[in-house]
C-alpha cells in the first residue's frame, strides 16, 4: 500500500506566517507612490503662485509637472516589471525606493518650473520600480484563494493615501513652503527601506524575459509627443495649428511603430499576445478609461475648491476626504460584490457610478453647498473601489503566476497612461473652453498669457490692484463653464468603459455547491 504524497505547501512557512506583515510593509511602499501624486494635487495652486510663495508656473507647466513622473514611470513600468522578474522583486523595490528619495529631496529643492519637472521625472523613474514590485511580491507570499483579499486590502491603500495626502499637503502648505510637500517624502523612504530590508522575502521568475530596450524608447518617446501636442493645443486653443497636429501625429506614427515592432520582437516589451485575451483587455480598457477620466477631473477639482470657492489648502484636503474613505471602506469588500454578482456586475456598476458622478460636476456652481461636493466625492471613491479591486484581481490571475511582475507592471502601465493622457486631454479641453470664455473680457496684449488658465487670470487681476477686481466675477464664470464643459467629456469616456466591461468581463462564476450540483447530475447521467 503507497502512502499518498502529501502536497508540498507552495509557499514557504516562514513568509506564510509573517505575510500580512509583508502586506504591511507593501502598502507604505505604495501610499509613498500614490501619497506624493495626491499631495502634488493639493499644491499645484499654491507652485502655480509667483514667487516667493510658489514658482509662478502656468497650467502646461503644472500639467507637466504631473505628466512628466507620469510619463517616465508609465514608459518604464513594463520593464521594471520585468528587471524584478529578472533579478528579483526585493531588490528593484529598495533601488525605486532609493532612486524615488532622492527624487523627492531634489524636486523640494527647485527654483523653478522646470528644475521642478526635471526632478519629477526623477521621482517617476523611482516609482516606476516599486508599484509593480509590490503587487508581484504580494501574488508570491500569499496563496491563490487568499490573493483577492489581499489585493482589495492593497487597493484599500490607494483610498489611505488619497486621504493622507492632500490633508498632509494641507497642513505642510499652512505652516512650511511648498517644497515640504516632496520633502516629507523623504523620512516616509527611510522607514520602508528599513522594513523591507527586515520583513520582505526575494522573490524572481525562474524564466524571465529579455529587456527590449528600443520598445522602451519607442514607448516613452511616443507618450512624450503625443502628450506634448495635446498640451501645446490646449495651451493655444487651437488644435488645428500645424505644430499642434506634427507633434500629435508624430507621436501616433511612433506609437503605431512601438506596436509593430513588439509584434515581430522575439522579446517585446509588452507581450502583445495577452490582449488576445478578450477578459484581460477589458480589465485592462477599465482601468485606462477611468484614470483618463478620474485623473483630468481631480485635476480641475483643486481649482474648484481654492480659486472658487475660496478653500485653503487643508481645507480643500479634508473635502477630499469623502473620497478616500470610500475606498478604504469599499475596496476590500469588493470581492464578496464579485463573489455574488460576478466581475462584469460590479465592475460595470463601478464605471456607472463613476460616470454619473462626473457628469453631477457639471451641476456645480459658485454657490452649491458644499455638501453636495461631499456626496460626490463619497459616491466617486465607492465606484473607484468596486472597478479597481476586480480588474486587478483579473489581471493578476489570467497570467501565470511566475509573470506576476508583468501583469503588474501591464496594469500600472496602462493606468498610468490613461492618468496622462486624461490631465493632456481634459486639461486641454478646460483650457480652451476656460480661454474662449475670458478672451473677451482681456485686453489683447494680456489674453495670451492672462487667458490661459483661472490662476493665471487672477493674477493678472491682483496685478491690476483695485481695476482688478471687476475681471474675478468674469474669471470664475468662464472656469464653471469650462468645468463643466470637462466634465461631460469625462462621463463620456467613463460611459464608453461601462459599455466594454459590460460586454466583455466575465459575469458570474458558479458557487461551489453549485459546481458540485452540477456534478452530481453529471455523474447520475452516466449511472
Amino acid at each position: 500500500m503507497t502512502t499518498p504524497a502529501v502536497p508540498v505547501p507552495r509557499i514557504p512557512e516562514a513568509v506564510h506566517r509573517r505575510r500580512w506583515a509583508i502586506l504591511g510593509v507593501l502598502m507604505l511602499s505604495l501610499l509613498i507612490v500614490v501619497l506624493d501624486n495626491s499631495i502634488l494635487n493639493v499644491a499645484i495652486k499654491t507652485i502655480s503662485t509667483p514667487a516667493p510663495t510658489g514658482l509662478g508656473a502656468t497650467q502646461s507647466e503644472l500639467e507637466w509637472a504631473i505628466n512628466s513622473y507620469t510619463l517616465v514611470f508609465a514608459g518604464l513600468l513594463f520593464s521594471a516589471g520585468l528587471l524584478g522578474d529578472r533579478l528579483g522583486r526585493k531588490k528593484v523595490l529598495l533601488g525605486g525606493l532609493v532612486v524615488f528619495g532622492i527624487g523627492s529631496a531634489l524636486a523640494a529643492s527647485s527654483g523653478s518650473p522646470v528644475e521642478l519637472i526635471a526632478f519629477r521625472a526623477v521621482m517617476g523613474l523611482g516609482a516606476a520600480f516599486v508599484m509593480p514590485a509590490t503587487l508581484a511580491v504580494l501574488m508570491n507570499v500569499f496563496e491563490r484563494h487568499e490573493q483577492p483579499k489581499a489585493i482589495g486590502i492593497w487597493a484599500g491603500g490607494v483610498g489611505l493615501a488619497i486621504a493622507i495626502g492632500p490633508i498632509t499637503g494641507g497642513v505642510l502648505l499652512d505652516h512650511f513652503w511648498w517644497g515640504s510637500v516632496f520633502l516629507i517624502n523623504v523620512p516616509i523612504v527611510l522607514v520602508a527601506l528599513a522594513l523591507m530590508v527586515w520583513l520582505v522575502p526575494d522573490s524572481r521568475d525562474p524564466k524571465p524575459g529579455r529587456i527590449d530596450p528600443i520598445g522602451v524608447v519607442l514607448s516613452v518617446v511616443g507618450l512624450v509627443l503625443l502628450v506634448y501636442g495635446i498640451i501645446k493645443g490646449g495651451q493655444l486653443a487651437d488644435f488645428t495649428d500645424p505644430a499642434v497636429l506634427a507633434t500629435i501625429g508624430a507621436g501616433l506614427a511612433v506609437l503605431v511603430g512601438f506596436v509593430v515592432f513588439e509584434k515581430r520582437s522575439s522579446h517585446p516589451s509588452i507581450d502583445v499576445t495577452y490582449f488576445k485575451d478578450k477578459v484581460f483587455s477589458s480589465a485592462i480598457a477599465a482601468i485606462a478609461l477611468v484614470f483618463f477620466a478620474l485623473m483630468g477631473v481631480t485635476f480641475f477639482s483643486v481649482f474648484y475648491t481654492q480659486s472658487v470657492r475660496g478653500y485653503s489648502p487643508l481645507q480643500t484636503g479634508l473635502l477630499m476626504l469623502p473620497l478616500a474613505a470610500a475606498q478604504m471602506i469599499f475596496a476590500p469588500r469588493a470581492r464578496l460584490l464579485v463573489d455574488r454578482f460576478g466581475n462584469k456586475a460590479t465592475t460595470a456598476g463601478g464605471m456607472l457610478i463613476i460616470a454619473a458622478t462626473l457628469a453631477a460636476f457639471a451641476t456645480l456652481e459658485a454657490d452649491t453647498p458644499i455638501w453636495i461636493l461631499e456626496v460626490i466625492f463619497f459616491l466617486m471613491g465607492t465606484g473607484m473601489a468596486h472597478i479597481m479591486t476586480p480588474t486587478s484581481v483579473v489581471i493578476m490571475q489570467t497570467l501565470p503566476r511566475e509573470k506576476a511582475g508583468s501583469a503588474s507592471a501591464l496594469s500600472n502601465t496602462f493606468r498610468q497612461v490613461g492618468g496622462a493622457l486624461g490631465i493632456a486631454v481634459l486639461g486641454s479641453v478646460l483650457s480652451a473652453a476656460y480661454r474662449s470664455g475670458i478672451e473677451d473680457k482681456l485686453p489683447a496684449a494680456a489674453r495670451r498669457t492672462a487667458g490661459e488658465s483661472i490662476e493665471s487670470t487672477l493674477g493678472y487681476a491682483a496685478k491690476l490692484g483695485p481695476k482688478g477686481d471687476a475681471l474675478i466675477g468674469p474669471a470664475n464664470d468662464a472656469f464653471l463653464h469650462a468645468m463643466h464643459v470637462t466634465a461631460l467629456c469625462g462621463a463620456g469616456v467613463a460611459f464608453v468603459g461601462t459599455v466594454v466591461v459590460a460586454l466583455f468581463l466575465p459575469g458570474r462564476a458558479p458557487a461551489p455547491e453549485e459546481k458540485a450540483g452540477e456534478d452530481a447530475e453529471l455523474v447520475g447521467v452516466d449511472h
